[in-house]
């Protein structure tokens, strides 16, 4: 990372879901799951069903505040809201760029919703890569082209998001292997991916697996689903960290990535987790040139990996104040509290009253 003093780049979350930021406090389940698959569609497919494009808008705006005031300056998010999906990923690249954080968002696809919401999705993401290619408004804002995951889309769908994503230039942003029920993962991919993809998960891929591409870890949420611990050193290819909806404090999650690391082996060191944390600048290469002040003086892995609580104070987003003494510049922080909390209630109140 480069550091001069207390300051460092901005940081990258390589994987987010922006729409799940109003999920704190939903209603309970109608079913306490008890495997993976019965998570997703006990509580996140069911969250996703519920979103409308206000939702969609404060979830993202109070994202990406929480996301500035952790000196996380770059995300790339996977959206998926079936029920409103035309101009959703404007509506999140608007919010965040009203804060003044850079993002890279994409719809991911699925057949759950039948075959015409898959293309709905494909038709989003083309728009949002057009709308991007017209105006980038100076590098906040890029696409790639989102799948749910291999095991809820038909092998046309995913040839048709591939071909998509290089009629573009981009890559595909698609969990793979999370869960045992995606264990053909590799099979189905492995003749499509391109060294542009973002892998995400990966925690059930054999060592030998053949997929090109970014592998996207992420320790809070895998440990959080049970769905097993990843290992990604194992990996020959390139790895990055992200939160997959748990906020977007990178330095928390860096820390919780080395941790899990070293339980698993004991000659870890904090220096592994710290190159995945380094890998999004590959990937959004922009925060580079952002600036974050923190309260601590010392970032590298060996210092941060053991010190709590460490905070942005000041930062800089293309060269112009988007944080100063902790405290957002381009939006009023309580507005967007208040607003988001709002949207929160009219999403539980909608999750409440949906028929399982």
């Amino acid at each position: 990372m480069d550091v001069t003093g207390s300051q460092s780049a901005g940081l990258v979350c390589a994987h987010h879901h922006l729409y799940s930021t109003l999920a704190r406090g939903m209603p309970a389940p109608p079913k306490n799951p008890g495997n993976f698959l019965e998570i997703l569609e006990n509580v996140w497919w069911r969250l996703d069903r519920a979103l409308d494009l206000e939702m969609i808008e404060w979830s993202a705006k109070l994202g990406a505040l929480e996301a500035l005031e952790a000196g996380t300056t770059a995300i790339i998010d996977h959206h998926e809201s079936p029920n409103s999906i035309p101009g959703s990923l404007s509506a999140i690249a608007d919010a965040c760029n009203d804060v003044g954080v850079r993002i890279n968002t994409c719809y991911g696809i699925t057949d759950r919703h039948g075959s015409g919401a898959a293309l709905r999705g494909l038709a989003e993401n083309d728009r949002y890569l057009r709308e991007c290619a017209a105006d980038d408004k100076g590098g906040m804002r890029r696409g790639m082209v989102g799948v749910h995951a291999s095991f809820t889309v038909n092998d046309q769908h995913l040839e048709d998001a591939a071909g998509l994503a290089e009629d573009h230039g981009v890559g595909v942003h698609i969990h793979v292997a999370e869960g045992t029920d995606d264990l053909e993962a590799a099979d189905r991919l492995r003749e499509l991916t391109r060294d542009d993809w973002l892998i995400i998960h990966g925690v059930h891929l054999p060592d030998d697996h053949g997929l090109r591409g970014t592998i996207v870890h992420n320790p809070r949420s895998n440990m959080n689903n049970s769905v097993g611990y990843a290992d990604p050193s194992r990996f020959s290819n390139p790895v990055a960290l992200g939160t997959d909806g748990i906020g977007a404090d990178m330095l928390a999650e860096f820390q919780l990535a080395y941790v899990k690391h070293r339980d698993h082996d004991i000659a870890a060191s904090p220096d592994t987790a710290w190159s995945w944390l380094q890998a999004g600048y590959e990937l959004f290469p922009e925060a580079r040139h952002d600036t974050v002040t923190w309260t601590y003086d010392t970032i590298e892995p060996w210092h941060v990996a053991f010190t709590p609580t460490i905070n942005a104070v000041d930062v800089d987003i293309g060269g112009e104040p988007a944080l100063r003494n902790g405290v957002a510049t381009r939006v009023d922080p309580d507005e967007v509290r208040a607003k988001a909390a709002e949207q929160a209630v009219r999403l539980h109140t909608a999750l409440e009253e949906m028929v399982v």
